[in-house]
């Protein structure tokens, strides 16, 4: 089978050192300049060759480019062989590791190993919702659990919540739940992750749901993004919905996105929230692209001084969604540790529903409201 290679690497050195070995090969810097084109298909046989030699860990792009290119066989070129970087590696899908000193031998036998390996089976991925406050209050959690609760209630496979807080955060409580353990223990022990050291720290909540629950420890430094990198692709193998419950002030945080489907950015008709949502949607956009931020509305009120068009020219986007006010409702729930969709008979609970489906792609469920959206004439005019 024909093997048309292609190199992530900024060395010239490599570059003839492969084109020696396999002919003419596509040659980017960077995994930012891949395209498409780079990567050969029909019936050839891709593999990409990434250079991670000036890295501590391997390239957190590793999962993102085995999701675009299943087909493809990864091959990282490192300067020795550590035991976490391999680790991490074969969990995003890398087949072969060369080391220095590279000869033309070893990259031969290289290429011939994974062109000997057939088409990599696709690996399964779970799809990531990562949801944030754009101040404390605003009702995050309680969106989140709500919508983990009703994925699971429609079936769409296996659900999994993380309680990001550093410290006392309350998805336990909304799901009462009694957690052993934390995700503070999962991002401490990221070179044990297998399945059965998981089952240990995950505690199976009673409405269908897994939950990563927050710490009691206080944390004294931040919290590492590799590290969360690391802790979500391991866990997107073994789940179909992840919602992570993100806290707004810790920064490295919100650096570890790269794989999350969407970032839910939740306010409320207070106008420092919406402020705080502008800045935090100004900044996730730019980082991560318009079309993965979602703005959404809780307890919203129609007859309130701030208005859905108003905070849409704030924040420089659509709302996506309107939770109604109901605040009773959600305080009775939260003290009964049993999220509201489980009961599914009032108006806030069919809307979480209608939002999650719509979040995850799902059919609209019957009667699921969908919020009206401002017109152009609304968002100029503020009528």
């Amino acid at each position: 089978m024909a093997t048309k290679v292609t190199l992530i690497s900024p060395d010239r050195d490599l570059v003839q050192l492969l084109e020696s070995v396999a002919g003419p090969i596509a040659s980017v810097a960077s995994v930012n300049q891949l395209a498409p084109s780079h990567i050969g298909g029909g019936h050839e046989k891709p593999v990409v060759v990434i250079d991670a030699r000036r890295q501590a860990m391997a390239p957190a792009a590793l999962a993102s480019l085995r999701r675009s290119h299943p087909s493809a066989a990864l091959i990282l070129v490192t300067s020795q062989l550590e035991p976490a970087t391999m680790l991490e590696a074969i969990r995003t899908g890398v087949s072969e590791f060369l080391t220095e000193p590279l000869t033309a031998e070893e990259v031969r036998a290289a290429l011939d190993r994974v062109s000997a390996l057939g088409t990599p089976q696709v690996v399964k991925t779970a799809r990531s919702y990562a949801f944030v406050g754009a101040k404390g209050g605003v009702g995050t959690t309680t969106i989140a659990v709500n919508v983990a609760t009703a994925l699971a209630q429609a079936r769409a496979g296996k659900v999994l919540v993380i309680d990001l807080h550093p410290a006392n955060g309350d998805a336990a409580l909304f799901l009462g739940a009694e957690p052993r353990y934390s995700v503070l223990d999962a991002l401490e022990n990221t070179h044990r992750l297998d399945a059965a050291f998981l089952k240990g720290l995950v505690t199976v909540t009673k409405c269908g749901i897994d939950l990563l629950a927050s710490s009691d420890r206080v944390m004294v430094m931040p919290v590492d993004a590799q590290r969360v990198r690391s802790l979500l692709e391991f866990l997107s193998r073994l789940y179909d919905h992840i919602i992570l419950d993100i806290p707004r002030s810790d920064s490295s945080i919100l650096d570890a996105f790269e794989g999350v489907a969407n970032i839910v950015i939740v306010a409320n008709q207070e106008l420092s929230t919406v402020r705080g949502a502008a800045r935090i949607a100004s900044a996730m956009r730019q980082r991560y692209g318009k079309e993965r931020v979602q703005i959404v509305i809780s307890r919203y009120d129609a007859a309130a001084e701030i208005r859905q068009e108003d905070i849409e020219r704030a924040t420089g986007g659509p709302v996506h969604h309107l939770f109604p006010s109901h605040y009773r409702l959600a305080v009775d729930a939260l003290n009964k540790g049993r999220p509201l969709v489980v009961e599914n008979h009032n108006k806030l609970a069919a809307s979480f529903t209608g939002f999650a489906r719509s979040l995850a792609g799902l059919k609209k469920s019957p009667g699921a409201e969908v919020p009206k959206q401002a017109g152009l004439l609304g968002r100029l005019t503020g009528r």
